[in-house]
């Protein structure tokens, strides 16, 4: 009997054998990490695969040196092109200056420039980038139009036997590692070609274990075609992991995955953000969005499957460096709501509501320009460990007196739109203020330096996980002969503060619109 007449499943395990061989000439197995899970609550024991220690940062090699290092040399004589995200490309890359093939990678135009830069530095003059369009879809199509012209023979990152069998050598190390047998492994999924070459590999060996495949709210692709019978091309993909936005899942990982994928399981790219800090605050590395989108699963259902050995992959680490705040801010594991309360517009009033209601509590963000004369309506983002705190805020708020608006989520808040008019103001100074980032400490120096001098007219203030908060605070006295004197024996050091010092007249003028 052939090969090409086995079913796909056992010509996948057959081509996983078989590139046993070929991927280690190019890269080295990966570590298996415990994982301790933080909290007292009761947690599943979690192993994870760092593809992250891979040459490229990430699987991806794997399948891509499993495809072209058994190409024939008539094969490769017009060079090879690919399209790519980021991660795929840089293993197309490893392989073209190994062994001596041109290759052309079709990447979006927003692909990061850490991932551009990589593809560049693993395949040196072998490798051409070009970017096109705004979407991997674009570039694929883009790619596809040059593998047509040219003869050029176009390497797959997903819908392949030998990539998805390439990517299946990770769960061979995991076997071969002895801290299985695993009660469920739960796998991220783009176009599918790494869950299919590990589940089919997993369920050889271990025909009992569970198999999650994890994907994030506005990617579904995969789950789209479980439920149609086939793949299906979605209208529209979020992007906030990046290495799993694939439109429209593969052909064949979708043949394997159907029967080796027992439910299908959705994150959200807060519970992704929250994994990503796990992993900082335990391992010490750094996952892309989509290599943490396993970990962000697993947490979502904790007791669920607490005291299992699960097993995850932390597929990647090629991230933007500048996405890292956008992933902080992000963050689930703390609960927040914003909230627009309203007070009189005097002096003590802004402390006033600090002390009776947000007493404990942290403040995240905090967004206030004076519009008014007569009344203010601060925003403040505050965050609790536990939801029912937060839950309750609204009636501490009520049986206070203070009249409030839900604003969580709102996008002049998320842009940090901060209106102020600055015709309502007498005497105004505003000063960049560094303090001593713990609970109180914002409090504290209100209430040793504002409440009998002035009232809050501007605050601008945002948590950046620092150890020093700043922020821009704007304050508006009766007269100059007031502002003076506040100013002349205000010290720019003290207690509970580092910093405190008057922005000069031209920032000043271009605040208040004078």
């Amino acid at each position: 009997m052939s090969a090409e007449s086995l079913p796909l499943d056992r010509r996948l395990r057959q081509e996983i054998l078989f590139a046993r061989e070929r991927v280690y000439r190019f890269g080295q197995p990966t570590p298996l990490e415990r994982l301790i899970l933080p909290g007292p609550e009761p947690a599943p024991e979690i192993w994870v695969k760092r593809e992250d220690c891979a040459s490229v940062k990430s699987y991806k090699w794997r399948g891509a040196c499993n495809f072209m290092a058994s190409l024939a040399p008539e094969q490769t004589a017009c060079g090879v092109v690919t399209a790519s995200a980021g991660n795929h490309a840089q293993g197309v890359a490893l392989v073209a200056q190994a062994l001596g093939i041109r290759a052309r990678v079709y990447m979006p135009r927003s692909t990061p420039r850490v991932k551009q830069q990589a593809v560049r530095h693993h395949g040196g003059e072998w490798v051409e980038i070009i970017l096109s369009g705004d979407s991997y879809d674009e570039a694929v199509t883009a790619a596809r139009a040059d593998e047509a012209s040219t003869g050029s023979l176009y390497v797959q990152a997903y819908d392949d036997l030998k990539v998805m069998a390439g990517q299946g050598t990770l769960a061979d190390e995991v076997v071969l590692s002895g801290h299985g047998p695993f009660d469920a492994a739960l796998l991220q999924i783009g176009g599918g070609g790494m869950a299919a070459g590990v589940s089919t590999w997993l369920k050889t060996y271990w025909p009992n274990i569970e198999i999650i495949g994890v994907e994030g709210n506005g990617q579904n692709s995969m789950q789209v075609a479980l439920e149609q019978g086939h793949p299906v091309a979605l209208d529209r993909v979020d992007i906030f992991c990046d290495g799993t936005a694939v439109r429209k899942a593969g052909e064949l990982p979708f043949e394997i995955c159907r029967d080796t994928i027992d439910r299908m399981e959705l994150v959200t790219n807060a519970e992704v953000s929250h994994a990503i800090r796990v992993l900082w605050e335990t391992l010490r590395c750094i996952s892309e969005p989509s290599g943490a989108m396993g970990l962000a699963a697993v947490i979502k259902n904790r007791a669920a499957l607490a005291g299992k050995r699960v097993l995850i992959v932390l597929s990647g680490a090629n991230i933007d460096f500048r996405q890292l705040g956008l992933i902080a801010q992000t963050d689930g594991d703390t609960h927040t709501r914003t909230l627009r309360v309203r007070i009189p517009e005097q002096a003590g009033s802004m402390l006033a509501l600090i002390d009776r209601c947000f007493a404990g509590l942290n403040i995240n963000d905090f967004q206030y320009g004076k519009l008014n004369a007569e009344e203010a309506w601060p925003i403040f983002t505050i965050s609790a460990d536990k939801p029912e705190v937060l839950q309750c805020l609204p009636a501490v708020l009520d049986a206070a007196g203070y009249q409030w608006q839900d604003l969580t989520n709102a996008i002049d808040v998320t842009f940090r739109a901060i209106p102020l008019r600055g015709d309502l103001l007498q005497s105004p100074a505003f000063l960049r203020l560094d303090f001593y980032e713990r609970t109180g400490a914002l409090h504290d120096f209100l209430s040793q330096l504002v409440r009998d001098h002035a009232s809050i007219c501007y605050f601008n203030y945002r948590q950046t996980g620092e150890r020093i908060g700043r922020a821009l605070l704007g304050l508006d006295f009766n007269s100059a002969t007031q502002r003076d004197h506040f100013l002349s024996t205000i010290p720019e050091q003290g207690e509970g503060y580092r910093s405190c010092k008057r922005i000069d007249q031209d920032a000043l003028e271009r605040l208040i619109g004078r």
